[in-house]
C-alpha cells in the first residue's frame, strides 16, 4: 500500500451543477463530497481551486465528456475551457479522464438505490465525479 499517494479532487464539470469527489491519502477509494453551483465557469473554477488548495490534494482530475467513438464535441470543449481557466488558478497538476458513460451508471446506480426526485438530482453530479475519480484510481494502480 502506497501511503505517500495523496489526495486527488475529481471534478464532474456541469453548466449548473459541478460534482466533486476526493481519495483517500493512499490513493485506494474515491468519496464524493458535494456538489457546488457556483454560477459561470469562472466562479465555479474558482469554487474548485479553493477545494483542492483547503484539502490539500496532489492532483486534479477532470471528468472529459467524448463521444461514444472517442471523438470531442461542444460538452468536451467547454471542460477544456473550464481547465484552461482552473488551470491559472492552482499549482497543481491537472489531468483529463474520459467520463463516457459515467452519468448514465450513476443513474443507474441511483435507481437500484431507489433513489429519486430531488435527492436523485442532488446525488448524481457528486456520484458521477466519485466514479470518475474511482476509474482513475484503479486506471493509476493497474498501469503499475
Amino acid at each position: 500500500m502506497d501511503i505517500t499517494h495523496g489526495k486527488y479532487l475529481a471534478v464532474d464539470y456541469g453548466d449548473k451543477r459541478t460534482g466533486l469527489a476526493e481519495c483517500d491519502l493512499c490513493g485506494m477509494l474515491a468519496s464524493g463530497i458535494g456538489t457546488i453551483r457556483e454560477g459561470g465557469m469562472r466562479n465555479t473554477a474558482v469554487r474548485v481551486a479553493k477545494e483542492a488548495t483547503s484539502r490539500s490534494c496532489k492532483k486534479i482530475i477532470v471528468g472529459l465528456p467524448r463521444n461514444m467513438d472517442g471523438s470531442e464535441g461542444d460538452r468536451a470543449r467547454t471542460v477544456r475551457a473550464f481547465v484552461e481557466i482552473l488551470s491559472t488558478l492552482v499549482d497543481i497538476p491537472i489531468e483529463f479522464y474520459d467520463e463516457r458513460m459515467t452519468t448514465m451508471v450513476a443513474y443507474r446506480y441511483l435507481g437500484a438505490t431507489e433513489t429519486y426526485g430531488k435527492r436523485r438530482k442532488e446525488s448524481v453530479d457528486t456520484l458521477s465525479a466519485e466514479i470518475i475519480l474511482q476509474d482513475y484510481l484503479n486506471y493509476e494502480k493497474n498501469k503499475k
